[in-house]
């Protein structure tokens, strides 16, 4: 049942988590700024920066660039230095609470995790809990500094906000949080990712050397959790002449502890099945998804699992494991897979890369799940988890 908003609601939204690259956090930071700056029920709304800035204007999308690539490798440099990464949030805690001392009646929801010292009601968002469960596939700088700021975050929050169903739970077993005060509020796709016709992709593909569905492939960063190495295990095993006709193109960072797994993609970039994309400007992205024959996701652990949702809602057939929260995102229209079973991954890729029928048939599943998830939702659930933030 919907809780009656108090009189006056005013809500300062957090926006670190908009700024290039446009990860999945920020597409929903973004998408969720967007829908609230129209809501109805929202009397007043200031966007948040890290630095302290209040704006009443919603952040620029961030643009794509040789100047915004230039600045990420900066910040992955500088966070490598401990002593400057300290002053620097010794800093900006102290801008935060000079800029939040006007605002005590306003609600603050960050995102992103983090919450700042705020004396009005706080929500935060958290999108998965890796840095506790999944340590190793972190720079051990971030590992202590998350869990310290998700530890402040928990006795700062009158709400907590996650991704899925798995997340919620995981919460509550882990810091024993009681389940009415973590609300669910799943994310969603862009219009921009939606089944598109080889001619309309054609110049996209033609960038990269790609034929329409003629490739398997994988998006997300390049880390252990995400099993990358279980997909090569499985190409290094498929008949040559098919794999050299339908290779494995990934696409995403570089992350942390990913040197083996590199060398094993240019290994495959050598022998002629595998393709390694890095980063690929998000402009590209909805293109490259609606180009493939199947999306391959066997991820040991996910707090949402955006990526195979951009999939099926890009009329593309998902193969992705049973771990965490991605049933909840694929739910009978993807092919799921234990994340540690190299046969049953192979089988099941041979029927998508020779088997016509049921690619078309995983397709029509795919895209009508994928229509069950909408940003609108998000920011309707979000809305009402305000309402309980204040009783």
């Amino acid at each position: 049942m919907d809780v009656p908003f108090p009189v006056a609601v005013k809500i300062l939204f957090g926006t670190d988590a908009i700024r290039y690259p446009l990860t999945g956090i920020g597409r929903y930071a973004y998408e969720l700024a967007r829908r609230l700056s129209t809501a109805s029920d929202v009397e007043s709304l200031f966007y948040f920066s890290v630095t302290g800035g209040v704006n009443r204007a919603l952040p620029v999308r961030p643009k794509t660039g040789q100047r915004e690539r230039t600045a990420v490798g900066l910040r992955r440099l500088a966070s490598n230095i401990r002593l400057l990464t300290k002053s620097y949030h010794h800093v900006m805690t102290i801008l935060q609470a000079r800029s939040l001392r006007r605002f005590n009646d306003y609600l603050f929801h960050g995102p992103n995790y983090y919450l700042p010292v705020h004396r009005g009601p706080c929500v935060t968002t958290f999108h998965d809990l890796s840095v506790f469960s999944w340590p190793q596939c972190h720079p051990k700088f971030r590992v202590r500094h998350m869990q310290k700021e998700i530890q402040v975050a928990l006795k700062r929050a009158q709400l907590i906000l996650t991704d899925s169903e798995f997340t919620r739970r995981e919460i509550a077993a882990y810091f024993s949080w009681p389940l009415d005060r973590i609300l669910v509020t799943p994310l969603a796709v862009s219009a921009d990712y939606y089944p598109r016709p080889a001619t309309a992709i054609a110049p996209v593909l033609l960038r990269f050397g790609l034929n329409f569905a003629s490739y398997s492939l994988f998006v997300g960063t390049l880390d252990p959790r995400k099993n990358i190495d279980l997909l090569l295990d499985v190409y290094e095993r498929l008949p040559n002449a098919l794999r050299q006709r339908i290779p494995l193109i990934v696409i995403g960072f570089e992350g942390w502890s990913s040197e083996k797994t590199r060398a094993r993609l240019s290994a495959g970039e050598r022998a002629g099945w595998a393709r390694y994309l890095n980063f690929v400007d998000e402009a590209l992205l909805p293109s490259l998804y609606a180009g493939a024959r199947v999306f391959l996701y066997p991820s040991r652990y996910e707090g949402f699992g955006l990526p195979v949702l951009e999939a099926m809602a890009s009329g593309i057939p998902v193969i992705c494991s049973n771990a965490a929260s991605l049933p909840e995102v694929a739910g009978r229209a993807g092919a799921l897979v234990p994340p540690d079973d190299v046969d049953t991954l192979y089988n099941v890729l041979i029927q998508a890369l020779e088997d016509d029928t049921w690619c078309a048939k995983a397709k029509t599943c795919g895209l009508e799940q994928a229509s069950h998830f909408s940003w609108d939702k998000t920011a309707a659930t979000t809305l009402n988890a305000y309402k309980l933030a204040f009783q």
